[in-house]
């Protein structure tokens, strides 16, 4: 019962993640952060088994931080979702598989794009200019087909966003009242305004 939302510019790319934390018919808490900062250039957006999802992207986190400290130098997006990858599909063939879906976002100071990675918990990757995971992006599809274009803007793009997160609220039978919005870009990683039910659909 989770959403997380991504889509890429040229340069910058922006995730979104419902911030609703529920067990099967109960809601824990509306404040929950799916959206993880890996680096200054790397971000996370998670959904599934909360456990997992901490563990393994902390797990993740560490071993990227680690990698740049003894090579002096970070990993590409492009390089870390294959890492992420690697890691996902082998917990998957042991007898601890981490039930983890994530949108990988980043931005490559090499070759100054932005990268955005699809991936769940089967160990898929796919890189992708804008997708989502979950039952309200079901719901955002169509949307993004319709309004992405190329060399869109980063105000385009949250707006794209916006229309898809009012559509999950007027669709969809779960609630899910607020997205957190996170940006890497040139200038780093940057949380943007959060995008809540009460704003849009009034």
């Amino acid at each position: 019962m989770e959403t997380i939302l991504g889509i890429r510019g040229e340069d910058f790319a922006i995730v979104a993640a419902e911030t609703t934390q529920a067990r099967s018919i109960v809601v824990m808490k509306e404040d929950e952060n799916k959206i993880h900062k890996i680096s200054n250039s790397l971000v996370f957006a998670t959904m599934g088994e909360s456990g997992d999802t901490v563990q393994f992207t902390e797990f993740i986190s560490k071993n990227i931080a680690l990698y740049k400290m003894r090579n002096n130098y970070e990993l590409s997006p492009q390089e870390a979702a294959h890492f992420t990858r690697k890691n996902l599909a082998d917990y998957l063939r042991s007898r601890t598989p981490y039930q983890v879906n994530m949108m990988i976002a980043g931005y490559d100071e090499q070759t100054q794009k932005a990268a955005l990675y699809f991936l769940d918990y089967l160990a898929n990757s796919v890189e992708v200019k804008y997708s989502g995971q979950g039952y309200g992006a079901m719901f955002c599809q169509s949307i993004f087909d319709r309004e992405y274009k190329k060399g869109l803007s980063k105000e385009e793009a949250y707006t794209i966003l916006e229309h898809c997160v009012k559509e999950i609220q007027k669709r969809l039978v779960i609630n899910q009242k607020n997205f957190k919005v996170a940006i890497v870009s040139k200038d780093g990683f940057n949380w943007m305004p959060d995008i809540s039910a009460k704003n849009i659909c009034n």
